[in-house]
């Protein structure tokens, strides 16, 4: 029977245990999508975990509309993610790189009057976060056929870029309603060129990115995030298991290192799936190592991974207020919360200030 707390070959990376930590975006960078300090402190605090899938990094300024957010397209940019990734390694762990274009969902405030791209002509619903507040989305213009080698470059760039600042391996971002996920679904993607109608068309991009990224860094470095059941920034699809059942075919053969699925439950806390989990299906599909997220506890986690429906489980929120969340649930200690209201904020407190288990604040 195989154990949460059980060693897992993925790809190149050997980790220690299945406890992963999921990526998330928490607005600590500069606003000229620097690392700052204090996210040295944060990553390193969390190198326990067997594998640190880092916060979405922007490929490009077109991609990146997100306050206080990282990328990785200038040197500075590099040389502060590479303070990252050694702090991070000095303490044993193993991070990768989620690399990032959100497509529609950035506001042209961050692209000095420019205009989003999409798979077609869209606005994305709600308001977007701006250093101005809160502000609607405009309206999105097609990606042009002959602007995607230069889309696929910026992936490329910024796998060179992600090996240079010492990631161990980087994560295609192709859920949450963002550029990959535009494309892949029919409520986005309203296209008659290669790249819309059809599922095969609608994942051609998807596999294009991963292809290339791949080339640079090596399949068994490559990774992908999915988010099958979820309703994101206004992205769904009228027929989402074929969709991304043939999605997850296509990634086994380029042979990634791993796959994750970003799939809430039906009741989920933070967001819910609209429809039972896909998680069965892709499973069949992908040959690699799968790793599940959302709304984990330790019993769900383990039952996941004993049945065999995951190799892995990434966890999100618990390591916001849990550092050392492997040995929590290891050891069966009880969890801290954390405070959502520190989430997006640009200071240390409810970042970097969680302690481990059993000591006190700074």
């Amino acid at each position: 029977m195989t154990s949460l707390f059980q060693s897992l070959q993925m790809g190149a990376l050997s980790l220690p245990h299945r406890i992963l930590m999921a990526p998330m975006t928490r607005g600590r960078g500069t606003r000229e999508h620097v690392p700052t300090e204090m996210m040295i402190d944060y990553y390193a605090q969390r190198a326990s975990a067997g594998l640190i899938i880092s916060e979405a990094i922007g490929i490009s300024q077109q991609g990146l509309g997100w306050a206080y957010a990282t990328g990785i397209w200038s040197g500075e940019q590099i040389a502060g993610w590479k303070r990252i990734t050694d702090a991070v390694h000095a303490r044993g762990g193993r991070i990768v790189a989620q690399l990032w274009h959100m497509g529609r969902v950035v506001h042209p405030s961050f692209l000095q009057g420019g205009q989003p791209v999409s798979a077609s002509v869209t606005t994305a619903p709600g308001l977007a976060h701006t250093y101005a507040g809160k502000q609607p989305y405009s309206a999105a213009r097609a990606l042009g056929t002959d602007e995607i080698p230069a889309l696929l470059e910026q992936f490329r760039q910024a796998t060179r870029n992600a090996i240079e600042a010492g990631f161990d391996g980087v994560q295609v971002h192709a859920a949450n309603g963002y550029l990959i996920d535009q494309f892949l679904r029919d409520s986005g993607n309203f296209r008659t060129d290669g790249y819309g109608g059809s599922i095969d068309n609608r994942i051609r991009l998807l596999k294009e990115v991963t292809k290339a990224v791949a080339e640079v860094i090596g399949a068994d470095r490559t990774s992908v995030r999915l988010s099958p059941g979820s309703y994101d920034q206004g992205v769904r699809d009228s027929d989402p298991e074929p969709l991304f059942v043939r999605a997850a075919q296509v990634l086994s053969d380029i042979g990634i290192a791993h796959l994750e699925l970003r799939e809430p439950p039906m009741d989920g806390t933070f967001g819910a799936s609209e429809r039972p989990p896909m998680a069965p299906a892709i499973r069949r599909a992908f040959k690699g190592v799968l790793i599940l997220n959302s709304d984990y506890d330790i019993a769900r986690a383990q039952a996941a991974v004993e049945s065999g429906l995951a190799d892995a489980i990434a966890f999100g929120r618990p390591f916001i207020a849990n550092p050392d969340l492997p040995a929590r649930l290891k050891d069966q200690l009880p969890l801290s919360q954390d405070d959502p209201s520190t989430w997006f904020t640009q200071g240390a407190e409810g970042y970097s200030s969680y302690p481990y288990y059993g000591a006190t604040e700074a």
